[in-house]
């Protein structure tokens, strides 16, 4: 695909529903995500928060989503859906976020992104977005070293397409999607938890920054990328260290 320069960032700086102050953003915004949530259920905060980024991916022609968090990517994507018929989903994750509730162990809303994408979610969320859901064929997802058990047995049951983090292994998968349009998610905790201390959810040894900064090459050349999301997950305290300004913004430059 010809290399664009065009991306839009739509700021997020939120974990969930908490508010992440001194959130890194190496690069001009379009759009801050800041609503006034109201107290209340997790969940229905959150509904409220996707609802602005939601609106804010739909007016810019190539957004580049830079959140605290996973989950955000279903705002992401339902606002890319507004503008394109059936994008695919590349998910580049140390994560599988494909647990549900009826599954998770923990609870945690963080490990469901995927889940919430294909339609797996019903009822979670008080405002579905008018986000379609992406079918299993429609997703592939590199890396996923750290997988609960139940986690790796809806995977194993799935049509999800899982893939190393090696650029070969994402272009070959990409060239299956028959010309779709594609969004590209990336948690920075798939970089090795040694290169980038800090990370809210490190899952030790994998693949370098400079191999994913490879693979997001290499997903922009080979696929028409219309929109792209890369999760922050630091802790706060770490959120705004010079080594999380350094990753963030080399990954952007990977997206071109």
């Amino acid at each position: 695909m010809a290399e664009r320069n065009d991306w839009a960032a739509i700021v997020s700086p939120w974990h969930l529903d908490e508010y992440i102050p001194g959130f890194t953003v190496p690069v001009a915004a379009a759009a801050t995500i800041l609503p006034d949530l109201p107290d209340g259920p997790v969940p229905d905060r959150m509904s409220l928060l996707h609802r602005a980024v939601a609106e804010a991916v739909a007016r810019v022609e190539r957004p580049l989503l830079l959140a605290g968090d996973c989950p955000t990517a279903r705002a992401a994507l339902a606002g890319l859906q507004r503008r394109h018929r059936d994008p695919a989903v590349l998910w580049l994750d140390a994560h599988g976020d494909f647990n549900t509730p009826a599954i998770t162990a923990s609870g945690y809303l963080g490990g469901m992104a995927i889940a919430m994408l294909t339609g797996r979610t019903p009822g979670l969320f008080a405002d579905p977005l008018d986000l379609r859901p992406v079918p299993d064929a429609g997703v592939i997802l590199s890396d996923a070293r750290d997988l609960d058990p139940a986690e790796r047995d809806a995977l194993a049951a799935s049509a999800v397409l899982r893939v190393p983090a090696d650029p070969a292994a994402i272009t070959a998968a990409l060239a299956g999607l028959g010309g779709r349009p594609v969004y590209v998610h990336v948690d920075i905790d798939i970089v090795d938890g040694a290169e980038l201390p800090g990370l809210r959810f490190p899952s030790g040894p994998g693949p370098s920054l400079a191999q994913i900064e490879a693979c997001l090459t290499a997903a922009c050349s080979a696929a028409d990328v219309v929109g792209a999301g890369i999760a922050c997950a630091w802790l706060p305290a770490h959120a705004g260290d010079p080594g999380t300004r350094d990753a963030i913004g080399r990954l952007i430059g990977a997206l071109g």
